[in-house]
């Protein structure tokens, strides 16, 4: 089966695993248990809207029910400071429980592998007209000039909605011929502009200005998206951005969002191990997973070229499976891998509303020694507090076969390393 598996591999598929989903902050006049309270529930609403892919799921009284025990669903948080002296609650809800609680009133949940999109933009001002490019990996011109302004507000934008969206690096930012493809919305120069960079979707945008009101119309390229013409309007540059974002959100969640109904079943999560050379690895590794407490059951998904990807259902929070396998120094966690090729992130790597933050004395932390929903036990966090990221560029190893069934996952893929040579109580030789 072992070699069966490794002759069956095509070529992979993009993707783009979304950390931080369930994760908010929120500005917070202090950390009184009402002011707390009001906090949970701001923080629990952007979750809300980032994993149902919708804002109308905050217009039920379902939802409203959900917000006002918005405590339940916590996992941890802290209080902290930005530079401004603003209070600022950080917080991480369980992603099972959140699932589980939009699936209890209805609603779609989207999950953590997501479309990205290379948005290709020229946006004209006064006469004169500018491709958006990549600026954090290109020559920084800075937010005053205006492919920097629409960066910042397309950033900003990506952010609330957990959307990865990619601009062309900078070294395109001279093209004249390729800005007036854009601005005519020809997709042909574009798409073969894009072949060496990372997407699953182009999107041709253009954006003018009349009198008081930005408008932006779009056409989309790949993975069979309408490609006739959508447009919005807004008065500024910031709500432009993000009634284009809420668009493409939505789309994207109205085709890969999962139905509540499959939501009940057991959760389950890709987990991909590097290194796997041989059958007695392979075995291994499924006796590890498959003794973990939290682990219902462990199934081979494919292999190719020493990695193995197996599916695992598992009980309680994914963050509990993840301390589970910690204990096993055999696998090693790696970090998320971008490739050298891939367009920089428009969403940078920082929750909604992130400003920078200092450190504040007497960190305030969440429910110590308290069980939250989900069973996972939150405990205190003092000093100063770097934030997660709300998103990483990690490409799924998926056959283009199977690009929709990895859309339709709900949890973030956890990638390790294994190293059968590391033994558990040893004094850290190998």
């Amino acid at each position: 089966m072992f070699t069966f598996l490794l002759a069956g591999i095509a070529s992979p598929a993009a993707a783009v695993t979304v950390s931080g989903l369930y994760s908010a902050r929120v500005p917070v006049s202090g950390s009184s248990p009402d002011q707390l309270a009001q906090g949970y529930s701001d923080g629990l609403a952007q979750v809300l809207v980032r994993v149902s892919g919708t804002r109308d799921v905050l217009a039920t009284e379902d939802a409203q029910a959900l917000l006002a025990d918005a405590e339940s669903l916590l996992l941890s948080y802290q209080v902290i400071r930005d530079e401004s002296g603003q209070s600022v609650l950080e917080m991480s809800f369980g992603a099972v429980g959140v699932n589980r609680a939009l699936a209890s009133i209805n609603a779609p949940v989207w999950g953590a592998n997501r479309p990205l999109t290379l948005a290709w933009i020229a946006a004209e001002d006064r006469g004169s007209r500018t491709l958006v490019t990549d600026q954090i990996r290109g020559a920084a011109l800075g937010a005053e000039d205006a492919s920097g302004a629409w960066q910042a507000a397309f950033a900003e934008a990506s952010r609330k909605r957990g959307l990865p969206v990619a601009l062309p690096p900078a070294s395109f930012s001279a093209d004249r011929e390729l800005l007036s493809d854009i601005w005519g919305q020809f997709v042909g120069r574009v798409k073969a502009a894009s072949n060496d960079l990372e997407h699953d979707v182009l999107a041709l945008v253009r954006i003018s200005r009349a009198g008081d009101q930005w408008r932006a119309g779009w056409v989309f390229d790949g993975m069979a998206m309408n490609a006739g013409e959508e447009s919005v309007t807004a008065p500024t540059r910031d709500a432009l951005a993000e009634s284009v974002i809420n668009r493409w959100a939505g789309l994207y969640a109205s085709r890969y969002a999962v139905d509540a109904a499959e939501v009940g079943k057991s959760p389950q999560v890709d987990i991909v191990v590097r290194g796997v050379e041989t059958l007695a690895d392979y075995a291994s590794i499924n006796q590890v997973l498959g003794g973990l407490t939290p682990v219902v059951s462990v199934g081979a998904h494919r292999v190719r070229d020493g990695q193995l990807t197996l599916r695992v259902a598992f009980s309680g929070e994914l963050d509990q499976l993840k301390e589970y396998i910690a204990l096993d120094p055999r696998f090693v966690k790696l970090e998320a891998e971008r490739p050298a090729d891939m367009p920089g992130p428009v969403a940078g790597a920082s929750l909604p509303d992130q400003p920078a933050t200092t450190a504040e004395t007497g960190t305030v932390a969440a429910s110590s020694g308290q069980q939250t929903e989900a069973g996972t036990e939150s405990g205190p966090s003092e000093g100063k507090s770097e934030g997660p990221s709300l998103y990483t560029y990690q490409p799924v190893p998926v056959d283009k076969d199977e690009a929709q069934q990895a859309f339709e996952s709900l949890y973030q893929v956890l990638y390790y390393r294994w190293q059968p040579s590391s033994v558990i109580g040893s004094d850290g030789g190998e």
